[in-house]
């Protein structure tokens, strides 16, 4: 057996020597720490959900529902995690937010992935990685051509479109989703993949949800530091949803 220690095969070295505060604030570590976590569990969903893609699209639906559901499951640590921060208090910040200079999670290219493979084409691409997710179906897109090859009447507009655009609310999209929700047992394995879709959905808004406080109650309404309206902008996507029509179809069961 190769000789391999903890600290070696976790690179403890490079990952616990990433950390360099630019302040002397005692605060400014634990907000460098909070942002690499987000990007480690951000590079796990990424990881996570591309397999997902994979497994939908192979139609290998059973399998998929596990990969959905630790993307929920790190999604929910992620939330939790602004608890953490939220002990940080406004002035706290203030004593070294000067030294971020124009930095901003507005600018995660992981964060902006993550968007998009969901779904969500309607925001900035700032990063390779992201230009490269949009160029491909999202999990929604996935999960509609799924749909039709079982034979649910997905609209061929849904199947065959620009994947970079913006995706619109489809109504036949919803109306033949909704056929699944009358009939799970018929289509169970649809029915379980809808409702592992709408888990992620959800753990994504209250990511959202939780961000917006967060950032509130330690800057207000102050411009974040890369330039965006700050509480304004998030506020402004948390109506968004991944998947709108497996939200929109439970109004007409």
């Amino acid at each position: 057996m190769t000789s391999m220690t903890y600290a070696d095969y976790l690179a403890l070295d490079t990952v616990l020597g990433a950390q360099h505060p630019i302040s002397d604030h005692h605060d400014e570590p634990l907000f460098i720490v909070m942002h690499q976590t987000m990007e480690l569990w951000m590079q796990q969903t990424i990881h996570e959900v591309g397999l997902a893609c994979r497994l939908i699209a192979a139609d290998r639906l059973h399998e998929s529902y596990k990969t959905l559901a630790r993307v929920s499951r790190i999604q929910a640590v992620m939330t939790l995690s602004w608890d953490v921060l939220q002990t940080m208090t406004a002035t706290d910040y203030l004593r070294f937010r000067r030294v971020l200079g124009t930095s901003s999670g507005f600018q995660s290219d992981q964060f902006r992935t993550v968007e998009v493979m969901l779904g969500f084409r309607d925001g900035p691409r700032h990063g390779p990685h992201t230009r490269a997710a949009a160029a491909q179906p999202s999990l929604w897109d996935y999960a509609n051509a799924a749909a039709h090859r079982a034979g649910l009447p997905i609209p061929p507009r849904a199947l065959a479109r620009d994947w970079s655009a913006p995706y619109a609310h489809d109504a036949e999209v919803e109306a033949a989703w909704a056929l699944v929700y009358r009939d799970e047992e018929r289509w169970w394995p649809l029915y379980q993949l809808a409702e592992k879709l709408v888990d992620v959905d959800e753990a994504f808004a209250s990511w959202r949800h939780k961000h917006v406080l967060t950032v509130s109650r330690i800057i207000g309404h102050k411009q974040g530091t890369g330039g965006s309206s700050g509480v304004d902008y998030l506020a402004a996507t948390l109506p968004k949803r991944a998947f709108p029509e497996l939200w929109s179809l439970r109004t007409q069961l």
